[in-house]
């Protein structure tokens, strides 16, 4: 039984870090015998910004206009992995541009939760899922968590992920990138590799216990995408 994994390479910027760390997770997670998916914002389409309200929401009916092609299949994406890998660079003090408007236009309000009735409170619709944040940066930890207060991380984990119900398993941090040399870069490369097989694992055992709980239960397989 493969496991599903969604790795989101948040950068627009091609044949960076970022991409060779979400590339040796990957590679990691498949040695664990994990079915790995990419979306890599450098190469696959931006969403564009939200015009309307339509751009915010999932199709309740025929009569709603219908997803964006791009946006659809991301979605398709993200519903169908078991656990969500966010790889990216932190940029003022938070997450680039690209992966901002890939929340927006992605996690969407009928598909990732819903509003309930006079509550603050939302439906999540993604539990069940777990998610992994791999961050690259060039301040120090104690600056990021003093003085930006860990904003990149709060947003993805708490904000995003966490509100649609999906659980944070852990953050990994790489710094200084700008100072770092070929073997500290080959050491975080190691590292994120070994998150990766940790991961599949991981998901390997959780779907032995469901599946030992209901030996009858479907399991829905797709088919690879790579970036």
């Amino acid at each position: 039984m493969s496991h599903r994994i969604l790795v989101i390479v948040g950068t627009p910027l091609p044949d960076t870090l970022t991409h060779a760390l979400a590339h040796a997770y990957a590679d990691g997670a498949r040695d664990g015998g994990a079915d790995v998916r990419v979306i890599d914002l450098a190469t696959d389409p931006i969403p564009g910004h939200p015009r309307t309200r339509d751009d915010l929401r999932a199709p309740r009916s025929d009569a709603d206009r219908p997803l964006d092609p791009d946006v659809a299949r991301y979605l398709d994406d993200v519903q169908w992995a078991q656990h969500l890998v966010i790889i990216h660079p932190q940029w003022w003090g938070t997450v680039p541009a690209a992966l901002k408007a890939f929340i927006d236009r992605v996690f969407l309000s009928g598909a990732a939760f819903r509003y309930r009735e006079r509550s603050s409170i939302p439906v999540q619709l993604l539990t069940g899922r777990t998610a992994r944040v791999v961050m690259t940066m060039d301040s120090p930890r104690l600056w990021n968590r003093l003085v930006y207060r860990g904003a990149a991380e709060a947003s993805l984990t708490r904000a995003t992920l966490g509100y649609c119900g999906v659980k944070t398993v852990g953050i990994t941090r790489f710094t200084p990138v700008r100072f770092s040399d070929d073997d500290a870069r080959e050491s975080w490369l190691r590292k994120v590799a070994a998150l990766g097989r940790k991961d599949a694992a991981a998901q390997g055992r959780k779907d032995a216990a469901a599946q030992g709980r209901n030996p009858l239960a479907p399991h829905r397989t797709r088919a690879s995408l790579s970036a």
